[in-house]
This record gives structure tokens, C-alpha cells and sequence, in this order.
């Protein structure tokens, strides 16, 4: 029993090098531009968003909190989170300009806004 399968992988014989070589290029190319390029231009897309920050700008930072910037310095942000509250962060852990809010009102609030618009 143990001859025959030793003769049926001699007889199908090993691969040559040249397709497995084909085989990991192949791999390698599908790594990159399914997990490599897209994280590049996201990390470029970011470091322009930080480089572009300037007072009065809305952002989110990545632990949730909501402000406006009051001062930029070269690696730190003065967000003012409420009226007179001011917090200083990282420029790094800013992740978004804009607010939560902007996109995401509740359905009561667009039926009050389409009323006030027929008015």
C-alpha cells in the first residue's frame, strides 16, 4: 500500500521552478495592491488633512471627541471641545474634519426642516 503512493507522487512529478516562481510573484502582486497601496493612500490623504488644519476648522479626533481648533502648533492642536473648555492633543490623533453631525440628523429633524422650507 505504502509503494503505491510513493509511486503516484514520484509519477506526478514536483513542479517546476519557474511556476512556482510565477505563483509567488503572482501572490505578492495581489498583496500589494490589495492591502499595500490602499493603506499608502490613506496614510497620504491623512498627512495632508493634518497639514491643512488651521483655526476655527471642525474635527473629530479618533477617541470621538468634537471641536473646534483655537491654536495649531507644529504637533499639537487647542480644541475647544465647549464654551471656554480647551483641550490640548496630538496633531496625529486628529481623524476627520467636520462633524459627526453633519450627515447623521434623525428623521424628525429633516420632517421639521422640510416644514420650516414650505413656509
Amino acid at each position: 500500500m505504502a509503494e503505491s503512493f510513493l509511486m503516484l507522487a514520484q509519477a506526478g512529478g514536483g513542479s517546476s521552478p519557474l511556476n512556482t516562481l510565477v505563483l509567488l510573484v503572482g501572490l505578492v502582486a495581489i498583496m500589494y495592491f490589495v492591502m499595500i497601496r490602499p493603506q499608502q493612500k490613506q496614510m497620504k490623504e491623512h498627512r495632508t488633512l493634518l497639514a491643512s488644519l488651521k483655526k476655527g476648522d471642525e474635527v473629530v479626533t479618533t477617541g470621538g471627541m468634537l471641536g473646534k481648533i483655537h491654536l495649531v502648533d507644529e504637533r499639537t492642536v487647542t480644541l475647544e471641545v465647549a464654551s471656554g473648555v480647551r483641550i490640548r492633543i496630538l496633531k496625529t490623533s486628529i481623524s476627520a474634519k467636520g462633524t459627526v453631525a453633519e450627515g447623521a440628523q434623525s428623521s424628525d429633524e429633516k420632517k421639521e426642516e422640510k416644514k420650516k422650507e414650505e413656509k
